[in-house]
């Protein structure tokens, strides 16, 4: 019985090995780092029912300095851990590592209220006295 040795990624196209470098399991595209939810409980096991595309949303590092794929199903939300793999795409890695740098941890705080006068207006600063020497 013969198994396929690649597949196409059905997000961007690319052909792809399932013989890949630092993982047993080839289960993200190498060069849009995409997925597809294949598996339930453990990497291989091929038993989910879903098999929603996998955004690749970020990435996490394992103990002793391994980089870790975070991947989001588009169909139902679930959220899967994947070992990258030797020839993956390092630009795309980057990108993801970076992603948090461009987005404020802490939503800004809106512009302090200003006060209003009895009648509506807005009131102005007052000026400070400078005392003379």
């Amino acid at each position: 019985m013969a198994f396929a040795r690649s597949f196409s990624c059905e997000h961007c196209g690319v052909e792809v090995s399932l013989d890949a470098p630092g993982t047993t399991h080839r289960n993200h595209c190498p060069s849009c780092l995409w997925s597809r939810h294949l598996d339930r409980n453990v990497p291989g096991d091929r038993k989910a029912d879903c098999s929603g595309g996998m955004e690749p949303i970020a990435v996490t590092v394992r103990g002793e300095g391994r980089w870790v794929l975070i991947h989001r199903c588009t169909n139902c939300g679930r959220l899967r851990l994947n070992k990258t793999a030797g020839d993956d795409n390092a630009l795309q890695l980057m990108r993801l590592a970076a992603l948090p740098l461009s987005m404020p941890f802490i939503p800004f705080a809106p512009p302090p209220a200003v006060e209003a006068e009895p009648n509506g207006r807005p009131r102005k600063p007052r000026a400070r006295k400078v005392k003379a020497e």
